[in-house]
């Protein structure tokens, strides 16, 4: 009876191309140790296609896989049948194996994350696994080859990149321990290769505001690439002008770009957006004007923490000549924590009736300076005593220029920094270069001053607003007096700048 028995389930066994199931492991008499490892997969199921599979040991319950699938499979010692089995539209089928199940023991456990079984996939593939144990033994090393290809080495868990031809292969993924190995069988379905994607092309010169023409280059990463460009705004095709030398930008454009190359995907669009402004001549000054030169050179500056900042700071300043425009600046060194700010302050003049200004100075910030506020002030006490205050800053906390007016009256003022909706941020000025910074202002007789415009590097900001900034301050008769202030960021720091030609113009 055992015989016909066992003659019957060989012949079962042999039928399973008929079922078109696809056993990868364990072969059929196979000798396991629990758990083992079941890799199996189907498309079609009794001539019909297959919409899912399972597996059950003797006569024990079925478990319901997907169509492809790698399961662990737990069995006690002995002999079993193992039942691989599909189902379609009223339709199954089944393959059955013989296998012996040898003493349990904690076998390997390697997991593969990708591929999946039966996974259909283009060359190179992504290929993830790992594994701790191997044969009852810790993992020494992994591995893994196509078919019955040499085996490449990797650590215990990993991922590589893997190049096989097209058609049906089988991945083996293996483990090694001490005196063991093991391996996960895949089946796979390697695709033609996806075309690879040409590079974006690079644009030399960031979006930003520039004064005057700018030249702009394009490049690409991909050898032999072609770019293709536009300047009106328009998305760019192969259609397009051909890149075939820098670009010269004369007035406010988009440049829009995408490169093409011969076996390969069309890149991502690659954009800049500049607006082009015509360098300034600054503000007028009438030819009555007075003037104060080379202010930074004055002797008696004062150096003084500025208690409405936070946290602490301490300066100091010095003659030095580099860097320099004229020959020699002052250096203002600036040490600070949590955001503490020095005012740097000059008697320059005396006048109590000139009602427009022009604070006109160079500033070089040097490398590695953090600076979150930098202030520029004019301080006139006119002729009914009253201290008129001019302050004026690029507020790198608001990101923009700011300027201050007494919100409160003369005896009781309460300052109060005011934010213009034109941009500036200190921290964005090119280190290691000199910046021409020009603020206009003027007031009535009671000290109502109308903020009118500040330029950078000739580039215009207007303000036009006007405030109440009068202060009965009991100062010295038609004093005026100079500030430059230089305010910390959180944390602690330092920064270094540079004035030179400073020059205020009053009439």
């Amino acid at each position: 009876m055992k015989i016909l028995l066992s003659a019957i389930l060989a012949l079962v066994a042999s039928s399973a191309t008929a079922s078109a199931i696809t056993v990868v492991t364990p072969a059929n008499g196979a000798q396991v140790t629990s758990p083992f490892t079941l890799t199996a997969s189907t498309t079609t199921c009794g001539g019909v296609p297959a919409v899912s599979m399972g597996y059950s040991i003797d006569s024990g319950s079925t478990v319901i896989e997907p169509i492809s699938f790698t399961a662990k499979v737990t069995a006690t010692s002995g002999a079993h049948v193992l039942h691989v089995k599909c189902w379609g539209h009223q339709t199954n089928g089944q393959t059955i194996l013989n296998i012996t199940v040898g003493q349990t023991s904690a076998t390997s456990d390697i997991v593969v994350s990708n591929p999946l079984s039966g996974a259909k996939v283009a060359s190179p593939f992504p290929i993830a696994a790992s594994s701790k144990t191997c044969g009852s033994v810790p993992t020494a090393s992994m591995g893994y080859s196509i078919d019955n290809g040499s085996a490449v080495i990797m650590p215990t868990s990993f991922t590589a990149s893997v190049t096989a031809s097209a058609g049906s292969h089988t991945l083996h993924v293996k483990c090694w321990g001490s005196g063991t190995a093991e391996q996960v069988l895949l089946p796979i379905t390697v695709g033609t290769s996806t075309p690879q994607t040409t590079a974006t092309p690079q644009i030399s010169l960031p979006s930003g505001q520039y004064i005057g023409t700018q030249t702009v280059a394009l490049t690409d990463g991909t050898s032999g690439a072609t770019i293709y460009f536009t300047t009106d705004g328009s998305g760019p095709s192969t259609s397009s002008p051909h890149y075939t030398g820098p670009i010269s930008v004369t007035k406010s454009m988009v440049i829009q770009a995408l490169a093409a190359s011969s076996g390969y995907t069309n890149s991502g669009l690659a954009r800049a957006s500049y607006v082009i402004t015509t360098p300034s001549t600054g503000p007028t000054i009438p030819a009555n004007a007075l003037k104060d030169t080379q202010i930074q050179l004055m002797p008696n500056w004062r150096t003084k923490f500025d208690p409405a900042t936070n946290g602490s700071a301490s300066g100091a300043m010095s003659i030095v000549s580099s860097p320099s425009l004229s020959g020699q600046s002052a250096q203002y060194y600036t040490a600070f924590s949590n955001y503490g700010g020095v005012l740097y302050s000059v008697t320059y003049d005396h006048d109590s009736t000139s009602t427009n200004f022009v604070y006109d100075a160079k500033v070089w910030i040097a490398a590695g300076s953090q600076i979150g506020n930098l202030e520029m002030d004019n301080n006139q006490v006119i002729s009914n005593g009253d201290t008129v205050i001019y302050a004026f800053q690029c507020a790198g906390d608001d990101n923009v220029w700011e300027y201050s007016e007494n919100a409160g009256t003369r005896a009781n003022p309460n300052v109060k920094w005011v934010r213009s909706i034109q941009p500036c941020n200190p921290a964005n000025w090119t280190k290691n270069a000199w910046h021409h910074v020009q603020i206009s202002t003027s007031r009535d007789d009671v000290g109502n001053v109308t903020y009118h415009s500040v330029w950078l590097d000739g580039v215009e900001y207007p303000i036009n607003e006007t405030v109440m900034s009068a202060f009965s301050l009991n100062w010295a008769a038609d004093v005026l007096i100079a500030n430059f202030q230089v305010d910390g960021i959180s944390g602690s720091g330092s920064s270094t700048l540079n004035l030179d030609n400073f020059t205020i113009y009053r009439w």
